[in-house]
Formats: structure tokens, C-alpha cells, sequence
């Protein structure tokens, strides 16, 4: 367990130290007036508690991203831990604190609009479709899960519910005859959906998203404290990181390389792209910069911690990452082995706790995914939100187009939403550089993690076979040629910088100040 406390200890660490490093790097000012003081508009800009912002912006950028994806990542050995915690800190927390920070310098723009405040129009041109889609089938992807498990718990994926018809002056209604479990949950998670999108944010995801985030914290801590107790007993042996440790332990090594797979597959633990199209949301509600950090920084580190646990729980489980891999190949899936935690750990309640967050926690991150895809939507267009049929008419395409993806194989999708993700977080990081570099600030602690996952996704998108969206390149080429277009994208940068390249004119605020 020395490896698991001293990388909670550095991930705590991280918070209060690189944490406080990049707050004075970004020039946090309390005194400066915030979006939700001057755009209040009783729909997106309203102001929010810091301790709920906190929470809501937890569950956003959470989900099951830090469960499932640590276990997968665990399979490639403790090695994992290190890229937790150093992605986290450096990386993940910087990316999630200067996405949402500067959105707050920018009247809360959405994604979009960041990028092309920074990187120019050309650039924002191109993110709108790209984030909207990623989002959209984030949105789309995590209905078919929580309704398939609410169909289960219901009766059987086969079961039928007998609906009468229902004949007024002749006419028969067209849902006479029978429906699925499924098809009814899903109707249920779709119109969910809806009123979650269309309604202001203080009245559903302001109220009740506090409490799953209490839940997914009480998995985290009972999951904790169980892993704690049976290794001190002995009734689990938890393996150390060690430099013997320090290799490929996944069982097809030879088509899951540990550069890039480990940083596509561990994506919400470290850093996500993800993230910085949810840290928007609470850009426009929280009253003062001050609480940029704690919201923004901490909530990555939380879910870091969250990542942390669950990679050592899958580990010490299944009996080391050699066991897990061996759980994977016999078929069972991180949603059976995170389940089986919770039941053999703590029993009845667990049980009850990994259903709730089997369910809640994707359908959280689905509504939150498809409210980004309308602000993205409103900002592009120059619509304001504050009238309900504004916003029903911008959200109207959005459930069109995601009804029509609703129609392709989840596989299919799924397959690009991963390395999206990371290429999504590279393209934030180099924005955020530029911000940087335009306020005569240093750059590094965010051109260098850009760089460094600029050779992640080149090399991935490479090496990876065709039916993972790759060009099934062989390794050393696509090694080399990834690393070497992050060199020749860092260096770009570093010569445009050095050679003065004018800032960009501040946006003028509505009052006639500067929001830069």
C-alpha cells in the first residue's frame, strides 16, 4: 500500500501546491466581475454555491470515466499510478483550471469560441462540428447502458409491457401493442434528456446533481476504506510500483503498446477533453475567480483521486494486473469486475451504490454532454438562451442529429470517441499556451503536456488498426513520426512566440470593459 499512499500524497500535494502555482500563473483576481454578475440570465448564467459548483462540475467531468477507464488502464500494470498522478497534476487539473478560468475571462464562451479567441476563426470553425459530434455521441453513447441495466432490474431484455390501445373517435394511438423494457427506459433517459437541457440550470442539474456526487464519493471512500482494511489483514496483497514494475503488463502487449494505448485509455483519470467542454457550464455561475481553482483544479484532482482507487481496487482484486487481464479475456467487463467489487466489499449497500452509479453517472455525463452541445450551438449562432423557444429551437436539431446516431452500433462510435477526446484536450492545451504566451505569462507548463499528447494522439491515430480508426502503421514508424510531429508543433510555437506574434485584440464586454 506504500505506492497507493504516496500517490494520493502527491495528488493532494498537487492541489496545494501546483494548484496555487497555476492560479497565480493564470493572474486570478477576485476583484474582477464575473459573467454571472453582468449576463445573469435566470437559464445558463446564474450563480451557484462554490461547494455545488464543485460538486456539479465533479459529475460532469466524472461520470464513469475515472471507474472504468482506471480499470482498464489497470490492466496495463502500476505503471497506471504514475500516469494518474503526473497526469493529473501537470496535465489533466492545469487543462480543466485554464479551459474553465479563461472561459470566465471570455463571458463563459463555450469550447468553441475559446479556440477561436486564440488559435483564430479557422480554428473554430473547425472545433464546432468536431466538438458537437464527440459530444453528441457522448450524449448518445451513455443511454443504451443505464437503460439496458434498468430493463434487467425491471424483468428481462425480452419481456414485453402490453399497452392497450387506446381508441378516441376512432383513431388508435400508435403505441397500442407492446414495448420493451428497453425501448421504455430509454424513452425515460431520452425525455430526461430534454427537460434537462431545455430547463435553467439551478432547477435539476443544481438540485439533484450534489446528490450523485455524494454517491459516487461514497463508492469511492467504502471501495477505499474496504481496499485499505483487507490489505492490512493480509486478505489482499496490493502490488508496489517497482522498477521491475515499470512495464507492459496487458496480455496482448504487442497491439496495446504502453505509448499511446495507456493515454487513450486512461483519459478522465489524467486529463480529458471532455472536461473542458463541461468547464463552461460552471464558468457562468460561479460569483468570483477565486473560486476558479477549488471548482476547476480541485474537481480534476478529485476525480484523479477517484481514478486512483478504483486502479488499485481492479489490481488488488483481481490479484495483480495479470489477473485482470486474465478476468478480461474470460469476458468480464469493467462494469462486472466494479460491480463485483462492491458487492463482495460491502455487501448489500455496495451492491445498491454500484447500481446507482452504473446508471446515474453516464446519464449524468449524457445530459450535461448534450446541454454543451446547445451552448455550443447558441454561441456559434449569437442566439441568447433566456427565452424557452430560443432554446427549444436551437435544441431541436441537436435531438434530431442524435436520434440519427442513435441508429449507428455503439462500437462504431465509441471507437473515435477515445482518441477525440485526447486530441480535443490537445487542441485546449496549445490554446490555453497561446492565451499564455498573449498575456506575456509563461507558457511552458502548457505548451510541453500540448506537445507531449499532440505525440500521443499522432501515434495513436498511426499505430491503431483500421477498425479503431488508426492507419495500422508499424509501431517505430508511427513512434517516430508522432514524436516528431509534437517536436515540430512545439517548436512552431515556441518561434511564433519568440518572434512577438501581436495578442489578440481583448473582446470587449457588454459594459465596454475588456474580458480577456
Amino acid at each position: 500500500m506504500i505506492t497507493f499512499f504516496i500517490a494520493l500524497a502527491c495528488l493532494i500535494l498537487g492541489y496545494v501546491f501546483y494548484g496555487a502555482f497555476v492560479a497565480k500563473l493564470f493572474g486570478v483576481d477576485p476583484a474582477r466581475e464575473t459573467p454571472v454578475l453582468r449576463l445573469h440570465d435566470g437559464v445558463d448564467y446564474m450563480e451557484i454555491r462554490p461547494w455545488r459548483a464543485f460538486m456539479i462540475q465533479l459529475l460532469n467531468i466524472a461520470g464513469l470515466g475515472p471507474i472504468f477507464g482506471a480499470v482498464l488502464g489497470a490492466a496495463y500494470g502500476p505503471v497506471a499510478y504514475l500516469w494518474i498522478v503526473l497526469g493529473c497534476v501537470f496535465m489533466g487539473a492545469a487543462h480543466d483550471f485554464f479551459s474553465g478560468a479563461i472561459s470566465m475571462r471570455f463571458d463563459g464562451c463555450s469550447l468553441p469560441e475559446l479556440i477561436g479567441k486564440t488559435l483564430g476563426n479557422g480554428a473554430r470553425r473547425v472545433l464546432i462540428p468536431f466538438s458537437a459530434l464527440m459530444l453528441l455521441a457522448i450524449g448518445i453513447a451513455f443511454v443504451s447502458g443505464p437503460a439496458g441495466l434498468l430493463a434487467q432490474l425491471s424483468g428481462t431484455l425480452s419481456e414485453v409491457v402490453p399497452v392497450e390501445a387506446v381508441a378516441e373517435g376512432g383513431l388508435v394511438l400508435p403505441f397500442a401493442g407492446t414495448l420493451s423494457w428497453t425501448a421504455i427506459w430509454t424513452g425515460a433517459i431520452v425525455l430526461y434528456y430534454v427537460f434537462a437541457v431545455l430547463m435553467p440550470i439551478n432547477k435539476i442539474i443544481g438540485r439533484i446533481y450534489p446528490i450523485f456526487s455524494v454517491t459516487l464519493i461514497f463508492m469511492a471512500l467504502g471501495v477505499s476504506g474496504a481496499l485499505l482494511w483487507k490489505t492490512a489483514t493480509g486478505a489482499l496483497e496490493m502490488p508496489e510500483l517497482t522498477f521491475s514494475a515499470l512495464r507492459n503488463f496487458h496480455a496482448d502487449a504487442g497491439a496495446n503498446p504502453l505509448f499511446p494505448m495507456l493515454f487513450v485509455v486512461i483519459s478522465c483519470g489524467a486529463i480529458s477533453g471532455f472536461h473542458a467542454t463541461q468547464s463552461p457550464m460552471m464558468a457562468r455561475c460561479l460569483k468570483s475567480e477565486r473560486h476558479a481553482r477549488p471548482v476547476f483544479y480541485g474537481g480534476m484532482i478529485a476525480e484523479g483521486v477517484m481514478a486512483l482507487i478504483w486502479a488499485s481496487a481492479a489490481i488488488a482484486y483481481c490479484g495483480g494486473a495479470e489477473g485482470l487481464n486474465a478476468a478480461a479475456q474470460a469476458g468480464k467487463t469493467p462494469a462486472v469486475i466494479v460491480n463485483a467489487i462492491c458487492t463482495d466489499w460491502l455487501g448489500a449497500v455496495g451492491a445498491v451504490a454500484a447500481i446507482l452509479g452504473v446508471i446515474v453517472c453516464p446519464i449524468t455525463s449524457g445530459d450535461t454532454a448534450l446541454r454543451s452541445v446547445r451552448l455550443i450551438a447558441a454561441d456559434a449562432l449569437g442566439v441568447s438562451q433566456k427565452p424557452l423557444l430560443n432554446r427549444v429551437l436551437v435544441s431541436l436539431p441537436i435531438f434530431g442529429v442524435a436520434l440519427a446516431l442513435s441508429q449507428i452500433s455503439f462500437d462504431v462510435i465509441w471507437r473515435y470517441v477515445g482518441v477525440g477526446n485526447q486530441t480535443l484536450a490537445a487542441l485546449t492545451l496549445w490554446a490555453c499556451a497561446t492565451w499564455l504566451a498573449r498575456e506575456r505569462r509563461t507558457h511552458w507548463p502548457l505548451s510541453v503536456p500540448a506537445a507531449f499528447l499532440s505525440a500521443v494522439c499522432a501515434t495513436y491515430f498511426l499505430n491503431a488498426p483500421h477498425k479503431l480508426g488508426g492507419l495500422a502503421l508499424g509501431y517505430d514508424v508511427s513512434l517516430l513520426a508522432g514524436t516528431l510531429f509534437a517536436c515540430a508543433l512545439l517548436a512552431f510555437f515556441v518561434l511564433r512566440v519568440r518572434a512577438g506574434t501581436p495578442p489578440t485584440p481583448p473582446a470587449a464586454a457588454p459594459d465596454g470593459t475588456e474580458s480577456r
